[in-house]
């Protein structure tokens, strides 16, 4: 009977964690290099999750990093961070959590080190984006499709 139990017990778990894809663009290089002005950071991120295997699931954080000095791209950085996870035994409705929070969280630092790491070796000073309330980006996510399904 014990065995039984253990097979029910929710299991979640990181089986891999990988870079997908990353690249990095300096259009206005070296005319960029001279200029002092700060530039402005814009981002842009995304997540999806979707099963591979019985109970596991490959989950991307797609991030974008853009800065701007004027009207001037001073580098673009793009970084997709991937990870396989195990889960298994969940409840169906906690299923769509834990793919588009937990995962997600588990994924930002190592995406925000990449991109950091890789503006550096651009030669510019590194970027530290803030952390994401990836909850509260989902719970809006949420209420978005539930109003575009009421319309």
């Amino acid at each position: 009977m014990s065995e039984q139990q253990d097979d029910l017990q929710p299991v979640f778990s990181i089986e891999k964690l990988y870079t997908k894809d990353m690249s990095l663009e300096v259009p206005n290089a070296p005319q960029v290099f001279l200029e002092q002005a700060q530039p402005e950071i814009e981002m842009q991120l995304s997540t999806e999750g979707k099963q591979i295997d019985d109970g596991f699931y490959d989950v991307s954080l797609s991030l974008t990093v853009t800065a701007k000095g004027g009207d001037k791209t001073v580098f673009l950085v793009e970084v997709v961070q991937s990870g396989i996870f195990q889960i298994r035994n969940v409840p169906t409705e906690d299923l769509d959590p834990i793919l588009g929070v937990a995962c997600p969280n588990i994924l930002f630092p190592y995406a925000r080190e990449t991109v950091s790491s890789v503006v550096n070796r651009a030669g510019f000073p590194p970027v530290l984006l803030n952390p994401i309330n990836f909850e509260a980006m989902y719970m809006q996510q949420r209420a978005q499709q539930a109003e575009a399904g009421n319309a």
